[in-house]
């Protein structure tokens, strides 16, 4: 078992429920109300609740690359390009559109979730490739 890959599991699956239970009030609701219509509305629920599969599925996916040293890394590389890709994406808009990251700390759980699954990969190289489940 990785216990880097585990972590970062772990944090996926936080960062998961922060994403429904925490965000869904502060961004999506609002969104909801504003919106001007029912498309809009509907485009912004469809991305938000792709949002929540992703992260979700992304979370299974490292926990099962945990246990799991036969598919380890292609399975933590999936999710750290993701990952990467997201905390781009939240450096990219946070500094263009508000300049700030702190308005948009989310790139740092992207980031510290790609670089503990990075780590569970490397240190996983040279071990046997067997499944550990």
């Amino acid at each position: 078992m990785s216990k880097w890959l585990l972590a970062a599991g772990i944090l996926s699956l936080a960062t998961t429920g922060i994403h429904l239970f925490a965000g869904g009030p502060e961004v999506h609701v609002p969104l909801l109300a504003s919106s001007p219509s029912a498309l809009l509305k509907t485009y912004v629920s469809l991305l938000w609740h792709a949002t929540s599969a992703i992260l979700l599925i992304n979370s299974i996916t490292l926990l099962f690359a945990a246990v799991n040293g036969r598919y380890r890394a292609p399975l933590a590389a999936a999710v750290i390009v993701q990952y990467l890709a997201y905390a781009v994406l939240f450096i990219g808009y946070g500094l263009a559109h508000l300049g700030s990251l702190s308005t948009t700390p989310q790139w740092a759980a992207f980031l510290l979730m790609a670089a503990l699954a990075a780590i569970g990969v490397r240190s996983g190289k040279g071990s046997p490739s067997t499944v550990t489940a």
